[in-house]
This record gives structure tokens, sequence and C-alpha cells, in this order.
């Protein structure tokens, strides 16, 4: 059973982490590029980048979330089939990237969608498409910000899942 569980925590804290970095680093990217502008035209570039971008940061957030919830899943299992104490760092790290993760799902992503489809609606005067388009600046600033520091966290729980500590069950370290 210990086995499985580890398997489960590390495949998990694995998983968690590279798409974190996947999306980061090779997605968004791409589909702001000059490729992506190439292959749908520059008329349609700016929305439909954009309206692609928003659909795929939506499965992202729910992917950390999927994550982040099987985490401190494991992390509860870990504690009541191992006998091992929940310590405070990593208990606080995980209820961060858990509250990362549900801030991100229902508060960054829906308000990024409805600041993009404003910057881009057809009667809206240019007035608000430039007050739209400063706030979607602002709030992508601060997702990559939030996101950044999310990888961050991320990396040192996938590093705590590959280097759990040597405790025993029954016996007391002073043993």
């Amino acid at each position: 059973m210990t086995g499985i569980l580890r398997f489960v925590g590390v495949a998990n804290a694995g998983v968690w982490l590279g798409s974190s970095i996947f999306f980061t680093l090779a997605v968004l990217p791409a589909l702001g590029s000059n490729e992506m502008a190439g292959v749908l035209g520059s008329k349609n570039f700016p929305y439909f980048s954009g309206a692609i971008t928003q659909l795929l940061l939506a499965r992202y957030f729910h992917v950390q979330l999927a994550c982040a919830s099987i985490a401190a899943l494991h992390l509860i299992v870990e504690w009541l089939y191992l006998g091992r104490s929940l310590r405070r760092v990593w208990t606080y790290l995980l209820v961060t990237l858990v509250w990362l993760a549900i801030i991100g799902s229902f508060v960054l992503a829906p308000k990024l969608r409805e600041l993009h489809r404003s910057q881009h609606l057809l009667d809206a005067k240019p007035a608000q498409r430039e007050a739209a388009a400063k706030s979607y600046r602002l709030w992508h600033g601060v997702y990559q910000s939030l996101n950044l520091f999310f990888i961050a966290g991320v990396a040192v729980y996938f590093w705590r899942v590959t280097h759990p500590p040597d405790e025993l069950r029954f016996v007391g370290s002073s043993k």
C-alpha cells in the first residue's frame, strides 16, 4: 500500500509540475506568436488567439485544481495511513497552492475571459475598449505573477513528495 501511495503522490506532483511548466513556457507563447498570427490571419488574430487562450487557460486552472485536490487527499491519506505528523510548512504550502488554484479557476479565468470579450465587442466605444484592454493587461499581469509563484510552490511540493522524511510509524525518533 505504501508503494501505491508513494506512486500516486509522485505521479500527481510530476503531472502538476509538468503541466504548469508546459502551459507557461510552450502553450501560452505559441498562442501569441507570429506563427499563430499567420494561421489565424492578421484580421482575426487578436480576437481568436485571445479566445483560444481563455479557453485553454480555463482548462489549465481545472487541471491545477484537480492536482491540488489529489495532493491534499494524498497528504490526508499519508497522515492517516502512515501515521506521519502533518508538518506545518508543507501543510501551509499545500493549502496555499489549493487556494491559488481555486482563485485561478473561479476568479482569474472568468475575469480574464470577460475582459477579453469586452475589449473586442463590436458595439463598444473606443474608450470602453481601451479601458477593457488596460484592465485586461493588469489582470493578466496578476495572473503571470501568481503563476510564477504557483510554479515555484509546485516545484517545492514536487521536491517534498520525491524526498519524504524517513519517519517510522510506531517507533519514536529517539530509539
